[in-house]
């Protein structure tokens, strides 16, 4: 069912709404469960909206399944996804470092709220997000190390590549991931592919494995294969930010998703004028490389890429 859950009137004749697509049991009482799939925080950012398709398409294939509610938000910043902004059209402002937002204050605040609103009671939430233009991820699931013991468990359910546990100092207070693990909303962030782009296997991957996770939690009923990955914590694993100290135009030798070694050249920062090498980039550690740099010009301290340590080819060297 098809429900607009906030709008407001705009210049010259336009509208911003919100919509949400809910499936539900005809049954519903107050132990059913309710579960919220929200992405287009970032205008720039569509892989999620794949996801939202190929979840609404199963669960319109398969009604007898549901017993919990399945709210899914595929654009909760039209005017940014219509516009292919990142942030919010004409206010020049994140909508993901607004929450929880106001009903008083400016526009992105006022839409901040309302998205709060309408996915408070929610027993579980899925923030999808994908990466900028600038770099390539592989799927993930962020999590706060204040919330790990509990997101923990239920992220491993998605089958996603790795878990990043976070230290809490890199948890912004005014995302929308924590203004609803605050109110009680266990809420996940997903993180995949890259900017403007969707990666179809990324989206299908994880679509399994949202339905695993449903499964699991008794928002469905019919059994879903387990996804293939297994999911990797970093709770005892060091991620290491690899940044560029000259600009040029990278060219990587590695693609991302590939298992690196300590010393291994992972591409180069060339000078296309002089036709010489600037910087050659090189693992500082064995590891996972998850991250890599899509697009190729550079500056001084342009992040290149992020690798997530294995604690155990490092406590051997």
């Amino acid at each position: 069912m098809i429900e607009e859950v906030f709008s407001v009137q705009l210049p010259v004749n336009e509208t911003l709404s919100l919509k949400r697509n809910r499936f539900a049991p005809s049954d519903i009482t107050k132990a059913t469960k309710r579960i919220s799939i929200v992405t287009g925080i970032h205008g720039d950012e569509i892989e999620g909206q794949y996801v939202c398709y190929l979840l609404a398409k199963w669960l319109n294939a398969n009604p007898e399944a549901i017993k919990g509610i399945v709210d899914i938000y595929p654009a909760m910043n039209p005017m940014g996804i219509d516009s292919i902004t990142r942030g919010f059209p004409f206010y020049d402002v994140d909508l993901n470092r607004t929450f929880p937002g106001s009903t008083s204050d400016f526009l992105p605040a006022q839409v901040s709220n309302a998205i709060v609103d309408t996915v408070k009671g929610s027993d579980y939430a899925i923030d999808i997000h994908a990466s900028n233009i600038f770099l390539r991820e592989l799927p993930q699931v962020r999590i706060s190390r204040a919330n790990a013991d509990e997101l923990v468990p239920l992220a491993e359910k998605l089958g996603i590549d790795f878990i990043w546990v976070h230290d809490a100092v890199t948890v912004l207070e005014s995302t929308f991931s924590h203004a609803m693990n605050t109110l009680g909303t266990r809420t996940l962030v997903v993180e995949m592919g890259v900017g403007m782009r969707i990666t179809k296997e990324y989206g299908q991957n994880l679509t399994r494995g949202l339905l695993n996770l449903m499964a699991h939690v008794g928002i469905i009923d019919k059994p879903i294969l387990p996804p293939m990955t297994l999911a990797v914590s970093t709770l005892n694993s060091e991620v290491f930010f690899i940044n560029a100290s000259k600009a040029g135009v990278f060219i990587p030798i590695l693609e991302h998703n590939v298992s690196v070694l300590r010393g291994e050249k992972l591409g180069e920062i060339i000078d296309p004028l002089l036709g010489v090498v600037q910087e050659t980039i090189i693992s500082p550690c064995n590891g996972l490389l998850f991250t890599i740099r899509e697009y190729p010009v550079v500056y001084e301290g342009s992040l290149i890429a992020r690798i997530l340590e294995d604690p155990k080819e490092e406590a051997s060297v």
